[in-house]
C-alpha cells in the first residue's frame, strides 16, 4: 500500500516482469475480497453493518517520491496512470461492478488470469483523451497463476 487518499488506498505493484506484477495485483484483489467477505460475515453475525469497496486495476508509468516543499513533503505518486485508475474506479460505481480492469492491464496478464475477466465495453473517462476498454472481474471464476 502506497498511500491513503481520503477513503481510498493507492497501491503499486511493480517490477521488471509486468506479467508477474499483474498476477500479484489480481491475487491481492481476490485476497482482499475474501478477507472482506469474512469480515462482513462476522459483523453481520453481531448485527453490525457490512462494508464494501471498489477496486480498479490499470497499467501505466508513474513517478513517485517526496513532492512538496521543505516545510511539507508528501511521499506520493503522480502521472497520467494515477488519474486514469482513479477514473476507472468511478466507473465501478456507475456500472455496479466492484472491480474493473483496464485493457492495458489485461494485455499483460497470463492467459489463465484473463479467463476470469470479461469485457464490459468502452468508456470515456473524465480528463482522459481516449476512451478505455474495461473488463469486469468474474467472481468465483478468477484463476490467477503466479
Amino acid at each position: 500500500m502506497l498511500k491513503l487518499i481520503g477513503d481510498g488506498v493507492l497501491a503499486i505493484f511493480k517490477g521488471p516482469d509486468l506479467t508477474a506484477a499483474a498476477s500479484r495485483a489480481l491475487q491481492t484483489e481476490r485476497e482482499l475480497r475474501r478477507d472482506l467477505d469474512h469480515l462482513n460475515r462476522r459483523r453481520g453475525a453481531r448485527g453490525e453493518p457490512s462494508t464494501g469497496l471498489y477496486v480498479s486495476l490499470h497499467l501505466g508509468t508513474v513517478f513517485y517520491g517526496n513532492i512538496g516543499s521543505r516545510n511539507r513533503l508528501d511521499f506520493t505518486v503522480v502521472g497520467p496512470a494515477v488519474n486514469e485508475v482513479s477514473r476507472i474506479c468511478t466507473i465501478c460505481k456507475t456500472t455496479n461492478n466492484d472491480a474493473l480492469v483496464s485493457a492495458d492491464f489485461v494485455n499483460v496478464c497470463r492467459p489463465a488470469s484473463r479467463e476470469g475477466l470479461s469485457p464490459l465495453g468502452e468508456f470515456s473517462l473524465r480528463g482522459v483523451s481516449e476512451p478505455m476498454v474495461l473488463y469486469t472481474v468474474n467472481r468465483g471464476l478468477v484463476s490467477v497463476v503466479v
